[in-house]
């Protein structure tokens, strides 16, 4: 047996209170007055002898129950396998409180059941000791040691959050906190369902604190989730069939028979089909949507799943320009093919102007640039051509019969793309047509009927480096690049080898090519079209910059619960806004500058993390979990407070020795009180 606080021993010495008590108080005469004296030789002998005894009995008593009570209070304990900590102690408990945690248990689900386990860990030890409650949201006023009785105040506050983290960023945290401060006894305790996904103790490594996993585990582990959504176009164009691709993962064992699948649009509400989900794996679909109208659309797809809810829900959100802003950039005079081609389209705004006379601060307003003819470029255009398209725009060239090649090379080098050589007045076909790409992707319904293709008369040879990225649209017989494109950041650069004049090529003359081709540049982008957003995992957002005063800047994200300020920065045309985990609700959240004009729309989804329900048991845990970390069973059949005592503590015995001290008094008291002499 030891003690935990030693010290208290001294407290022994009291035991001669009770001797001295005995020496001087029952050593006192008291006069006994008698009739006959003759048995009085006889009385006195025998009284003599039973006080005695008795007040023997009652010093036994009385310092037995002193010494109990010093025992007690020395915290005795019989040690364990463990080392026992003496002293305060600091302790740190987390409480998984993601979306997980909803599933169910025997008889609650898991948060009730994990904010039971921290309150039976906080009242396993005493109130002199410093406690953290940290949760998945990392929120300030967790870091920080508190109270006892503020511990079991924050355990009770403790709700289901769209946040996860990992549990090496969880310990990494607690850590942090215990450090901060001045007790050595450094204890943490994890109280999760420990998922296999969020499981990490290969990337923590520390042995100043002592680690304890509570693993909770629901009865329920089926789950059906809406993966992800997005369109196999990169821009959905007004009264044309949109094609949306939805993904629909099954987490379970078994498979997912008529799994109902509902798309909400324009107020309504419809009925998509019924989807058969083989088990541990996803189904892709697909929903043709019809656009009658320009602007910010609204949408979400809903499947129905119990009871894990969080993931059945999926929002989305787009927009249908207007118009589409193209500016034409020639030499001298524009070209009446390609204007006829543009005008064709009614929502196509062209604007055609000369290299001479250009406006470079409106580049960002056109969702495609045509240099048509250009002699030679100049380092400004060629130089905000080139931020042009880095920021997302599309630039086609088409070079002049009598362009300067040096110029062209010059600014072709700065992306980089293949280079022209030389003009070659030969005629030549082109005869093939690259239908995997985006631009010609699902134009022709019928591919192997006559197509008629291009046919030059002049054409620029073009260098064929393997590095530049080239992607060939259309190429002549001999496999040389007539129509290429290539990717720069966050737009695309087309360019044509031979020039646009009709005397010099009949590319303006085949519509079936030409038409679709300038429609579909227009609309193509080299960066994903995003129509929704992860919270807590895209902690960024990008949005044209509308802010063209000299105050401060101040956007808004306003959604239907919540309205806050991002972080912001403008960058040239785009503004990056920070939401740095302001988000917490999922929904659609609107853009504006002033209250009045929204700017731009983001759909948030709950991170599909927690979607797959593998957790790690016990025996799991303990296979995968390194030294010195301990694993506590939270079965409802487990006292967690006396557990973790006789963990911490060893066997405790203070309880017995107060018990112990009860008893001696009571039989003082019964000494006294019935053993009459």
């Amino acid at each position: 047996m030891q003690f935990l606080y030693p010290s208290f021993l001294w407290a022994l010495l009291a035991l001669a209170i009770p001797i001295i008590i005995h020496l001087f108080y029952f050593r006192r005469f008291k006069k006994v007055y008698f009739t006959n004296v003759k048995f009085l030789k006889e009385v006195k002998e025998e009284t003599s002898a039973r006080r005695k005894v008795r007040n023997l009995l009652v010093l036994l008593s009385r310092l037995f129950a002193i010494a109990m009570l010093v025992f007690a209070f020395a915290q005795p304990f019989i040690p364990q396998d463990t080392e026992v900590q003496k002293g305060d102690k600091s302790v740190s408990v987390f409480i998984d409180n993601s979306f997980s945690m909803n599933a169910l248990s025997e008889d609650v689900p898991l948060i009730e059941k994990a904010k039971q386990r921290a309150r039976e860990v906080v009242n396993a030890y005493s109130v002199e000791d410093r406690f953290q409650i940290l949760t998945n949201d990392f929120e300030g006023r967790h870091q920080r040691l508190v109270s006892k009785e503020d511990a079991l105040a924050l355990i009770d506050e403790v709700k289901t959050t769209p946040s996860v983290k990992e549990i090496s960023k969880t310990l990494t945290r607690q850590l942090q906190a215990l450090n901060t401060g001045k007790l050595e006894n450094k204890t943490a305790y994890v109280i999760s369902d420990f998922q296999k996904n969020i499981t990490d103790f290969q990337n923590f490594s520390d042995t100043t604190m002592e680690v304890n996993l509570i693993p909770l585990q629901s009865v329920q582990e089926k789950n059906i989730s809406i993966d992800t959504a997005y369109f196999d176009s990169p821009v959905q164009m007004l009264n044309q069939t949109n094609t949306l691709v939805i993904k629909v993962r099954n987490h379970s064992d078994e498979v997912a028979e008529n799994v109902r699948l509902s798309l909400r649009h324009e107020g309504q509400t419809k009925p998509v089909g019924t989807l058969s989900i083989p088990a541990r794996s996803s189904k892709t679909d697909t929903i043709n949507i019809t656009i009658l109208r320009t602007g910010w659309h609204e949408a979400e797809l809903t499947i129905t799943d119990y009871p894990v809810q969080f993931d059945d829900t999926y929002y989305f959100s787009f927009k249908v320009a207007e118009e589409i802003n193209t500016l034409v950039i020639n030499e001298t005079t524009g070209n009446k093919y390609l204007d006829a081609a543009f005008k064709g389209i009614s929502y196509f705004k062209v604007t055609n102007q000369q290299s001479r006379s250009l406006d470079y601060a409106k580049f960002p307003t056109y969702q495609l640039i045509v240099m048509n003819g250009l002699t030679n470029i100049s380092s400004g255009l060629a130089s905000e051509l080139k931020q042009y398209v880095s920021n997302g725009g599309n630039l086609l060239v088409f070079p002049g019969v009598n362009s300067n090649i040096s110029s062209y090379k010059t600014f072709l080098n700065e992306f980089p793309a293949n280079e022209l050589v030389t003009l070659e007045r030969t005629e030549r076909n082109v005869s093939d047509v690259n239908t995997e790409e985006f631009i010609f992707k699902d134009v022709f319904e019928n591919r192997s009927a006559n197509l008629k293709l291009p046919v030059t008369k002049v054409n620029y040879k073009v260098t064929n480096f393997g590095g530049r990225g080239e992607e060939r649209l259309l190429s002549y017989r001999d496999g040389s690049a007539f129509l290429s494109k290539y990717r720069k950041e966050q737009g695309n650069l087309y360019l044509c080898a031979a020039p646009l004049d009709e005397d010099q090529s009949n590319l303006v003359r085949n519509a079936e090519i030409f038409v679709p081709m300038l429609y579909k540049m227009a609309i193509s982008t080299a960066k994903d079209t995003r129509i929704a957003y992860t919270i807590g995992k895209d902690e960024v957002v990008e949005s044209n910059n509308a802010f063209t005063g000299a105050g401060e800047m101040k956007y808004k994200l306003k959604g239907k619960a919540e309205e806050f300020i991002p972080v912001q920065r403008a960058i040239g045309s785009k503004v990056v806004l920070g939401i740095n985990n302001q988000i917490s609700q999922a929904g659609f959240y609107n853009l504006y500058l002033n209250p009045t004009e929204k700017l731009d729309e983001f759909a948030f989804n709950f991170d599909r993390k927690e979607s797959n329900l593998d957790y790690l048991n016990a025996t799991d845990l303990a296979n995968i979990a390194g030294d010195g970390i301990q694993i506590i069973e939270g079965t409802t059949a487990v006292d967690i407070t006396q557990l973790i005592g006789e963990r911490s503590r060893g066997i405790v015995l203070w309880r017995w020795f107060i018990i112990a001290t009860i008893i001696f008094l009571i039989i003082e008291a019964l000494l006294l009180r019935f053993w009459k002499v």
